[in-house]
């Protein structure tokens, strides 16, 4: 047996909903002729009247009933389905797969999250915790929608890196030290020191940063959590250089913060694959360059 016809089933629920061949055309915007060829050919399809034509009224056989049952469920979950893919391509809904760091994750990621949720509550954002590389492979792979990664980064096939942002990095001291009031590669040696791991580009950039003035210092521990190295540093454990971005949370009040001298930045830049993004992914970029630095 053939497939039915979706437009055929809506004109025998509508027949037998209004109870008349007539009605039943105006209603859908078709020629009567059309509405009883609907009929015929359904019926035989299935070879079996579906519905009594009766002078006041026309009604669903035995047969004829039980389809318009199943065919009212069974246009309901397309108009549904349609309703679904038209809230996507509106951007209205859609899931957005985003790959971060967790020095993202802790305050610049929640404050886009936090506009979406407002403006776009149908959009699903599903964060994925990834260092630069593995979100610039899974979003050219097609696994990811976006990648907040560390910038410079080679150009890639197929991806559009663009700039986001640039947080001053800063020297994270215990309140109880004695220090200057900005931090060289030198003084700060001398000191117990906590790292982020070696998979992070924060970790070659403060290397260098010693390395630029002469200075190899070896970290008491290297982790890859930036609250859990600043709980560190306010028990007195060391020091660590991280990323201060404009407008995050206070520090716990045991910590001290200290500019640096020379100066390091933490640039940041937004992976999506190249060409149009779909409307949810557009709307959760627009959310992330809304913070971006000015």
């Amino acid at each position: 047996m053939r497939e039915l016809n979706l437009d055929q089933l809506r004109t025998l629920v509508t027949i037998a909903e209004l109870g008349s061949f007539a009605a039943a055309a105006r209603h859908l915007h078709l020629a009567a002729p059309t509405v009883s060829l609907h009929v015929a050919e359904l019926e035989s399809r299935l070879g079996a009247p579906l519905l009594l034509r009766q002078r006041q009224r026309v009604l669903p056989t035995g047969i004829g009933e039980g389809l318009v049952e199943r065919a009212r469920r069974l246009l309901a979950d397309v108009d549904a389905a349609l309703d679904e893919v038209a809230h996507r391509v509106e951007g209205r809904a859609g899931r957005v797969r985003v790959g971060a760091s967790t020095g993202a994750l802790a305050w610049l990621l929640p404050l886009a999250l936090e506009a979406i949720g407002r403006d776009h509550p149908g959009i699903d954002v599903q964060v994925a915790v990834l260092t630069s590389q593995e979100a610039l492979t899974r979003v050219q792979e097609g696994m990811l929608d976006i990648g907040l990664v560390a910038l410079p980064q080679a150009a890639v096939k197929g991806l559009q890196i663009v700039p986001w942002r640039r947080d001053p990095v800063m020297a994270f001291l215990p309140r109880a030290w004695t220090a200057p009031r900005t931090i060289t590669p030198a003084w700060l040696a001398g000191r117990p020191l906590i790292a982020n791991d070696a998979t992070t580009r924060l970790h070659r950039m403060t290397t260098d940063w010693f390395a630029g003035a002469g200075e190899q210092p070896q970290a008491r521990i290297e982790l890859n959590f930036n609250d859990a190295i600043k709980s560190l540093v306010a028990a007195g454990y060391g020091a660590a250089l991280l990323p201060r971005e404009e407008g995050a949370a206070a520090v716990d009040e045991r910590i001290v913060i200290k500019p640096l001298a020379p100066r390091l930045w933490r640039p940041l830049g937004l992976a999506h694959r190249a060409g149009k993004p779909e409307p949810a992914t557009r709307h959760v970029l627009d959310a992330l360059m809304a913070i971006r630095q000015r």
